[in-house]
Parts: C-alpha cells; structure tokens; sequence
C-alpha cells in the first residue's frame, strides 16, 4: 500500500466514529488521544465504544482547564502534555489517536512525536491519524488568514517518513469527507476566528475579505462546506524504544 498526500475520491461512511470502529479493533482497549481540543471525539468514543479507559491530552491551557470541568466521563482522565514529550510509560496504550491535530505540532518535532507515539504503544498498538487535506473552498477562505498548506504536508511526509523508516506499517489509508454546516458568519467567528489555540490576528482589509468570500456561500440551509479528510492507520513496528 501506498501514502497518498493527494486527495482520492472519497468514500461513504456515516461519521468518523464509524470509520474508527470499521478500522480498530477498540474492545477493552487503552487509548491515548493527543490534541483533543473540546473533547468532542473523547466523548464520543468514551461513551459510545467498550474501550476500557482514554487518556485525552489537550497542550493548550485554556482549553485543557476547560476539559477539566467535565465530570460525567468516568472512563476519562484529562492532561496536558506535548505530542512530542508524552509523559506517559513505554508500552501502555493499545491505541493512540490524532484527530486534526497532528500538524500543529511544531514541524520541528514531528518526528519526535512519531517517535514517542511508538514508545508508548505497545506491541503491536495502532496509531490512528485524521487529517485534513487541503483542498474546497473552506481551506480557501482560511489560507487568506491562517494558511495551513504546508504544515499538513509536512504532517503527511512525518507519517510517510515514520512508514519507511520501518517504526510503522501501514495498515490502512481512507479519504473522505465531512459536512461542515454554519448558520452565520457569526458562527463563523467564534468557532474558527476566535479559537483560544492560535491567535489569528487579521487586519481590517483581510477580515472584510474573509467574510466576503464566506457569504458568497450562503445557501439554502446556511454555509455548508465539504472537508476532504485522510486516515491513516498505523501498526506499531519492532520492540519497544523506552
């Protein structure tokens, strides 16, 4: 099999959590999500799946201190922690998870990451990677602002790297899209101008622009982009590296 940073024609699935349990095995198994934002995946896997325990990790204070205040998933623990400094032992999840997270580690320590994410699975352990491509008109008002082009090369070419440097084999490569629906350019704002993670600092002239190019989307049911989307499922490769 072969790493494509291309796009392919996307397939069906219901939702991600499909595609996560059509390609993981996840009974009773341990995971590690890094990057886990608003803990929006954490709960649906927390609650939704037979996983026996999550460890969701969050580098960004306000939000971590936010995912601190959720107490109604027993099957989670919540920390704060870099992809590439995992403060976890060698050997002690079945399952690791990047949703949309991986290229915002610094492309510096990408491969430390990789690295650490194959320290601390165990034998055998998969890592799962969503993506996103850059690709629609969605990315295309957000490279006037926060163009994210190259990073999410350089996360693909980390995971290729990780693959043909033998720490991991590549199990399985699934594209497909999501629907993203807003009801406002005020929506808008707050969920992708105003996150707490990056501060997006946009003058008068570009802001005017962004929202422009964003109402000319304006349908019938509000703004709806397709989000074309990469998995990549990785099995852990050799012996342990603590």
């Amino acid at each position: 099999m072969v790493m494509s940073l291309k796009r392919k024609a996307p397939r069906e699935i219901s939702s991600e959590l499909e595609l996560i349990n059509r390609l993981l095995d996840l009974d009773n198994v341990s995971v590690l999500e890094l990057g886990c934002g608003a803990a929006e995946k954490t709960r649906q896997i927390a609650e939704r799946t037979n996983i026996a325990s999550i460890i969701a990790v969050e580098i960004d204070p306000l939000q971590h201190d936010k995912n601190l205040q959720i107490t109604d998933l027993p099957k989670v623990a919540f920390k704060s922690y870099g992809a590439e400094a995992i403060d976890e032992a060698s050997d002690s999840f079945d399952v690791v998870m990047m949703f949309k997270s991986l290229h915002h580690v610094p492309a510096e320590s990408m491969d430390q990451a990789m690295r650490e994410i194959h320290r601390v699975l165990r034998p055998g352990g998969r890592a799962y990677f969503s993506e996103p491509v850059f690709d629609g008109a969605f990315n295309e008002i957000m490279r006037l602002f926060h163009d994210e082009e190259n990073v999410r090369r350089l996360a693909f070419e980390a995971l290729k790297r990780a693959v043909d440097s033998s720490l991991f084999i590549l199990e399985a490569e699934f594209f497909f899209d999501n629907i993203i629906r807003l009801k406002s350019w005020e929506q808008y704002q707050d969920g992708i101008l105003n996150v707490t993670h990056t501060d997006h600092q946009l003058s008068d002239d570009t802001l005017a622009e962004v929202k422009n190019r964003f109402l000319a989307h304006e349908g019938q049911d509000g703004f709806v982009f397709e989000i074309p989307n990469r998995v990549d499922v990785l099995m852990k490769a050799g012996t342990s590296t603590g």
